[in-house]
């Protein structure tokens, strides 16, 4: 059975025409017919070319690879229990789920604290960032969580003021700062500014941390989509030649007469900018460090993608050595923006298989005394179980999960719903709970009591769907971890979960489901007396 699907997806915007007779090797039709107008990817591909590399439409999507790994989360099962509880008096009229406390804390200093145990990381240059992140900066500040500012935001502002290489001005990371900054609640949550080549040069980290009052700086080595740095699509041919000033690379290029005009006779309509890789070395990496902790950077994170073994390793051993405060590592399938489709879902360590590499170095550096900065966990995370899962997994060392699609989708979901509100155009599946925010978003009233009229009143309908979206997120949690008699996210562990499969158990080092709890069962059967040997064929105690 393949496990992928190789030349039609909903992603690039193709299909085959003999829909339900498919080759699994290669994806083309079992019969490929002379005459065909090209609707699957081959075809695509033999007049697009290039473009149909990355999924489409550009800008107005977020898209995920739809490879169905041998192993996923979904292959660990949580286990409760009827027996006690962790962290609240085993007590019936206490030990109710809303008494769980799903607040973090971490920080060299332990001064970083979240409402929930999640963080969004790198949401960058895209359009579908840029569009939406009024709704995800403003709900992630009244939630209390973190926010990350992905790479190249500066370099891509037509606003942005850079005089010999340097950043000077810029209309739209200070922006996204002050829209988090503005919001933000008895100083829950944090805005994390990320960084690549790009901005290094620039000198964007610097300007944050002494112009618009930045604290968490994020370096970044990858990401789980992709194996290349950021890339983007632009549709004028001004500011492709402006990004290609500022040193990216802009393909084709926009300089070239003989591109300008193929451009303006409409042969093609989008250039790509892209990032450039990185180039890792310990000495280099340790020099950034101390840059940014001499710019006056509070906490430093670094986020690695789901490179091969080697890689996480090393990302492990440097946040350790140089004892930062987080470490991201994002595993194989996720993405926010214009990750090449064949490459975000063939490369990669997969996320139950990088998880668990990543808990097995954690827990050498642990046991040799080092330094282990708090971890969050990425690639796919949407729901509560699998939040739960995460943790679990990571346990003790895993502290947050970061989620991008997920919280994107809620915010650019509450955002059409506003605007329908507002036309008086809601779809009858919306229709049916009201035809207010107050109606429609369920935490309306109570955020309505929380911030004051005024407040509420200027509050975006994206903002509203991303709260609404984590209020469900964090009662879910709180009835799983009841549920599992834990009321404090510090006593979770990875005795919360069994796998399911025994490859899975190979994989995860859990044990699997049926040898869960094996040494307690065995005392427990063992602790009933001796009273003699049954009859043949009757059970004891039966007569």
């Amino acid at each position: 059975m393949s496990l992928s699907r190789v030349n039609a997806t909903a992603a690039t915007l193709t299909k085959n025409r003999t829909e339900h007779s498919v080759v699994p090797t290669s994806g083309m039709c079992v019969t490929c017919v002379d005459g065909c107008i090209g609707m699957c990817e081959i075809g695509k591909s033999a007049f697009r070319g290039h473009e149909v590399i990355y999924p489409q439409p550009f800008g107005s999507i977020t898209t995920a690879g739809e490879k169905a790994y041998p192993v996923d989360y979904s292959h660990l099962t949580i286990m409760g229990t009827a027996v006690g509880a962790h962290g609240i008096d085993p007590d019936s009229d206490k030990a109710i789920f809303p008494a769980v406390d799903l607040s973090v804390r971490f920080g060299h200093d332990g001064e970083l604290k979240f409402r929930y145990p999640w963080i969004i990381p790198g949401i960058g240059s895209t359009d579908i960032a840029r569009n939406n992140w009024e709704g995800l900066a403003i709900g992630s500040a009244i939630a209390g969580t973190g926010l990350t500012i992905g790479e190249n935001v500066v370099g891509m502002d037509p606003e942005a003021v850079i005089r010999n290489g340097s950043i000077r001005k810029t209309v739209d990371l200070e922006r996204r700062v002050r829209l988090f900054t503005e919001h933000q609640r008895d100083g829950y949550g944090a805005i994390v500014l990320q960084g690549n080549i790009e901005d290094t040069r620039l000198g964007v980290q610097e300007y944050a941390i002494r112009e618009l009052g930045v604290e968490c700086i994020e370096l970044k080595w990858g990401q789980g989509a992709k194996n290349i740095g950021g890339e983007v699509k632009i549709r004028s041919l001004e500011k492709a030649q402006l990004l290609h000033e500022r040193g990216y690379v802009v393909l084709p290029d926009p300089t070239q007469e003989h591109v300008i005009q193929a451009f303006r006779r409409g042969a093609f309509k989008e250039f790509e900018r892209h990032s450039r890789v990185g180039m890792v070395t310990e000495e280099d990496f340790a020099r950034r460090v101390e840059e940014l902790r001499a710019a006056g950077a509070r906490y430093i994170f670094l986020k690695t993608g789901a490179f091969r073994p080697a890689d996480l390793a090393r990302a492990v051993v440097f946040a350790s050595r140089y004892e930062l405060d987080l470490l991201t590592v994002d595993a194989a399938g996720g993405g926010t923006g214009m990750s090449p489709w064949r490459m975000m879902n063939e490369w990669g360590v997969p996320p139950l298989e990088l998880h668990s590499l990543l808990h097995r170095y954690a827990s050498r550096i642990h046991e040799r005394g080092g330094h282990l900065p708090a971890i969050a966990v990425a690639g796919g995370f949407t729901f509560e179980d699998q939040i739960f899962k995460g943790l679990a997994l990571g346990a003790p060392y895993a502290k947050l999960v970061g989620m991008a699609r997920a919280p994107l989708a809620a915010a650019m979901v509450g955002k059409t719903i506003g605007r329908a509100i507002d036309d008086g155009n809601l779809p009858v599946y919306v229709e049916r709970f009201g035809r207010t925010r107050e109606e429609i978003f369920v935490t309306a009233a109570e955020l309505r009591h929380e911030l004051g009229e005024e407040e509420y009143q200027r509050l975006p309908a994206g903002a509203l769907g991303l709260v609404t979206y984590y209020e469900r997120l964090g009662q879910g949690l709180r009835q799983i971890m009841a549920g599992s008699r834990k009321f404090g996210l510090e006593h979770v562990s990875r005795h919360d979960v069994a796998a399911l499969t025994r490859d899975a158990a190979e994989i995860t080092g859990l044990p699997y489901v049926m040898d869960a709890d094996a040494e307690e069962v065995e005392r427990l059967l063992e602790s009933m007396p001796r009273e003699g040997v049954p009859r043949e064929g009757v059970p004891a105690g039966t007569g």
